[in-house]
C-alpha cells in the first residue's frame, strides 16, 4: 500500500501546482488525477481485503492534502484573532468535508466498476463528481472555492467556451483528459491494448487540444461592443482586525472621498466603494440612512459630477414591530432587529436602493442548519458576525442610475456563484460591481484566487467587472477576461477605467449550467446500474474490468 500512498500523494501535489494562483500552470490539471486512478486500479486488481475502504481513504488523503494547500488561508484567517480549537472547527468545512464528499465519489465508482464496465464507470465518476460540486454550491455548507472548473481562471484565454458552458464545463473538460491519459498510461505500464493506443492518445489530444484551439479562436476574435462608462474602484486599505489601521467611520469615509476624488473625471458615473466602506456605531437603519452624516457627505462629494453614483458595501439594519424574517431577533419587546452585509447605489436624487448579500459564509454570516446547530452559537460569535445569522435576500437584484444603467452588486463570496451572477445579468445589469474586503486573509494565496475567479464571470456573461477591495486587490477585468487594471496589496488607492457596458446575453447566461442537467442524467443511470446489474465476472479485458 505504500506506493499507492504515494500515488495519491502525487496526485494532490500535481493538483496543487496546477491550482491558482500560480500562473500558466493550469494543464497540470489534466493529469493531476491520473496517479490516483492508477493507485485505485492496483487495488481493485490485487489481492487486497476491503478494497472500497481502502480507496476511500485514498481519494480522501489526495483531497484533504490538495485543499488544504490551496486554501491554507482559511484556517490562516480565524486563527488570526480566533481560539484555536474554534478556527480549527470552522475550517473543517473546507479543509475536511469537500475531501470527504470527495472520497465518497470515489467510493461510487469502486462499486460501479464491481457491477459495470469501465466506460459507465467513468460516466459514474463524473457524473457523482459534478454532483458533489453542485452540492457544494448549494447546501448550508456551501463552499464551491474548489469546482473544478476554476483551476483554469489563471489561464483565461484556454476557456473562452466558458461563455457557452460556465465552470461545470471546465470540470468535463479536465476529467476527461484525466481519464484518456490514465487508460492509456495504464495500457502501456502494463503492456495490454483493450484499446489501440494510437486511437487512445489521438482522442487525448483532440479533448485537450480542440477546445484550446477554439478558445484562442474566440479570445483573438473577440470585439467588444463600444458602449463607454467611466468608472472609478476605490482601495481605502482599512485594517479588518484594527491592528495596524483601524479608523473611525467618519474618517474612512473622507480617505473614501479623497481617493475617489484624485482620479475622477466630470464624467464619472460610478463610484465603487468596498464592503462594508458605510459604516456607523452601531449599524446603519436602512429606512434613517438619509438622515445619516455619511448619507449627506456621500451626496455632497457627488454634487461635483453630474451624472455620479456611488455604489457602496454598507453595515445596515431593519427594524421591525415583528420577525419578517427567520433571522430576526427580539432586542427590545416589540422591536425585532435583522443585520446585512449589504449594498447601497447612492445618487443625488432622494431615491436609495439596498442590495442584501444573499450567499453567506457558513459559520460566519449564517448558522449552518439553522436550529440544528444551535448549540455552536457561543463559538460562531466569536467569529465577529451576528450569532442568529445575518439577514438575506432570495435572488439578486440590480441597482439602476437614472441614466437607466444597470450594475450587478456582488458581495464578496458571492463572486464565485456563476449561476447566481447570471441572475443579475438577467435582470439587465451591463456590468459587475464586485465589493470586497480580502483584507481579512493577509498576504495570502486566497486574496488572489479570489481575484482570478472574478475573471471567469467577465467571461461568462461578457461583462467588464469592476472591483473595490478594501485592502486588495482591486481591479478592471474586460469582457475577454484580461485584467485591465490591478492594485498592489495593502496600499491605499484609486483606479479610474472607461468601461464597455454591455446587454448581449450569452448562452450561458441564458441557459445556464445545462451541464450539470446532463450529469445528474449519468448519475440516475449509475444509480440504476448499482441497484439492477448482477456482479459481473472478472475478466482480464481492460475495457470492461
Amino acid at each position: 500500500m505504500r506506493q499507492n500512498y504515494l500515488l495519491a500523494l502525487g496526485s494532490a501535489i500535481i493538483l496543487w501546482l496546477g491550482w491558482p494562483p500560480i500562473p500558466y500552470s493550469s494543464p497540470l490539471l489534466f493529469m493531476g488525477f491520473v496517479p490516483l486512478l492508477y493507485a485505485i486500479e492496483r487495488i481493485m486488481r490485487g489481492e487486497y481485503t476491503r478494497k472500497g475502504k481502502k480507496i476511500f481513504w485514498l481519494a480522501f488523503l489526495t483531497g484533504f492534502i490538495w485543499n488544504t494547500a490551496s486554501i491554507y488561508w482559511v484556517y490562516n484567517a480565524m486563527s488570526a484573532y480566533l481560539p484555536g480549537y474554534v478556527a480549527i472547527l470552522i475550517a473543517l468545512i473546507p479543509f475536511g468535508l469537500a475531501p470527504l464528499l470527495m472520497a465518497t465519489v470515489f467510493r461510487a465508482y469502486y462499486q460501479l466498476r464491481k457491477k459495470t464496465s469501465i466506460w459507465y464507470s467513468f460516466i459514474g465518476l463524473v457524473s457523482c463528481w459534478l454532483g458533489y460540486e453542485f452540492l457544494h454550491q448549494c447546501w448550508d455548507l456551501a463552499f464551491p472555492w474548489m469546482t473544478l472548473g476554476n483551476g483554469f481562471a489563471n489561464f483565461h484565454q484556454l476557456i473562452q467556451w466558458y461563455s457557452y458552458t460556465g465552470i461545470f464545463g471546465g470540470s468535463v473538460w479536465i476529467w476527461g483528459a484525466n481519464i484518456l491519459l490514465f487508460m492509456l498510461v495504464w495500457q502501456i505500464r502494463e503492456k495490454i491494448e483493450a484499446i489501440n493506443n494510437n486511437l487512445l492518445a489521438l482522442s487525448l489530444v483532440v479533448w485537450s487540444i480542440l477546445p484550446i484551439a477554439i478558445s484562442l479562436v474566440i479570445y483573438y476574435n473577440y470585439i467588444e461592443h463600444i458602449n463607454p462608462s467611466h468608472v472609478v474602484v476605490v482601495q481605502p486599505n482599512v485594517d479588518p482586525y484594527g491592528k495596524l489601521r483601524n479608523i473611525p467611520p467618519q474618517e474612512q469615509l473622507e480617505d473614501l472621498v479623497r481617493l475617489s476624488e484624485s482620479v475622477a473625471q466630470p464624467n464619472t458615473e460610478f463610484f465603487i466603494w468596498p464592503e462594508t466602506a458605510i459604516s456607523a456605531s452601531g449599524g446603519i437603519d436602512e429606512n434613517e440612512f438619509r438622515s445619516y452624516p455619511a448619507y449627506e457627505r456621500t451626496v455632497q462629494f457627488l454634487n461635483k459630477y453630474k451624472n455620479g453614483n456611488v455604489l457602496s458595501g454598507i453595515e445596515s439594519h431593519q427594524l421591525y414591530t415583528f420577525p419578517k424574517t427567520p433571522t430576526a431577533r427580539e432586542v427590545v419587546p416589540g422591536r425585532f432587529f435583522d443585520p446585512f452585509n449589504a449594498a447601497v447605489l447612492i445618487d443625488q436624487s432622494s431615491k436609495l436602493q439596498f442590495y442584501h448579500k444573499s450567499k453567506l459564509v457558513p459559520g460566519v454570516e449564517q448558522m449552518p442548519f439553522g436550529g440544528a446547530l444551535a448549540f455552536m452559537k457561543p463559538l460562531f460569535a466569536h467569529f465577529g458576525g451576528s450569532t442568529g445569522g445575518y439577514g438575506s435576500q432570495d435572488k439578486p437584484s440590480v441597482f439602476y442610475t437614472r441614466s437607466g444603467i444597470g450594475a450587478a452588486p456582488v458581495i464578496c463570496y458571492e463572486s464565485i456563484w456563476g449561476n447566481y451572477v447570471t441572475g443579475y445579468i438577467k435582470q439587465g445589469a451591463q456590468f459587475i460591481a464586485i465589493v470586497t474586503n480580502d483584507g481579512w486573509w493577509g498576504d495570502t494565496s486566497g486574496k488572489d484566487q479570489h481575484l482570478q475567479y472574478a475573471k471567469l464571470r467577465a467571461i461568462e456573461n461578457r461583462r467588464w467587472v469592476a472591483r473595490s477591495a478594501n485592502t486588495g486587490i482591486s481591479a478592471f477585468i474586460n469582457q475577454r477576461g484580461d485584467i485591465v487594471q490591478k492594485t498592489s496589496w495593502w496600499q491605499p488607492n484609486a483606479l479610474a477605467q472607461e468601461i464597455n457596458l454591455n446587454e448581449e446575453l450569452t448562452f450561458y447566461t441564458r441557459y445556464g449550467d445545462l451541464i450539470l442537467f446532463l450529469a445528474l442524467v449519468g448519475g440516475v443511470f449509475s444509480v440504476f446500474l448499482l441497484f439492477s446489474s448482477k456482479k459481473k465476472q472478472k475478466t482480464p479485458v481492460f475495457p470492461n474490468t
